[in-house]
């Protein structure tokens, strides 16, 4: 598990998945979810670990847990990219309000602990996703945006 002297590395993410057409998907307790064809950014902190949350969410060896696991599992979405940031405070919610404000969130979707609309929002262009989840990240918390 990678870490930043000596300690887990705290921070948010931001997922963004591709799914290649559309789905109706069951997501735990919000049940059936109809997902169109296109991309989607989920958004998450990880205050006991980043790298380990990520990888978690990119592992398909998992227990279904979290509302993305359940889309993670889907065979027709992959994660396109994945932007981390460092930070010792939960900016999830802060960073959720600013995508919903430029893209379409799924209402109910990864914000059962707090008092979002959504952490999973949805663009049928990639190119408008990236840079509306660019703007929304603090830039001077990035600890880099992997490609997968």
């Amino acid at each position: 598990m990678p870490c930043h002297g000596g300690k887990d590395i705290k921070g948010s993410y931001v997922l963004l998945v591709e799914l290649s057409r559309s789905a109706e998907i069951t997501v735990g307790k919000l049940g059936r979810v109809r997902f169109k064809k296109g991309f989607y950014a989920y958004v998450g902190s990880a205050m006991g670990g980043l790298e380990k949350r990520i990888g978690r969410h990119l592992s398909k060896e998992k227990k279904l847990h979290w509302h993305i696991d359940y889309l993670l599992d889907a065979v027709e979405t992959r994660v396109v990219k994945v932007f981390r940031f460092e930070s010792v405070k939960r900016l999830e919610c802060g960073i959720a309000g600013k995508l919903s404000e430029k893209l379409e969130p799924v209402p109910g979707f990864g914000c059962s602990d707090c008092g979002c609309r959504s952490h999973l929002f949805y663009s049928d262009n990639r190119r408008r996703m990236r840079g509306v989840i660019e703007k929304a990240i603090p830039s001077s918390r990035r600890t880099g945006a992997a490609s997968s």
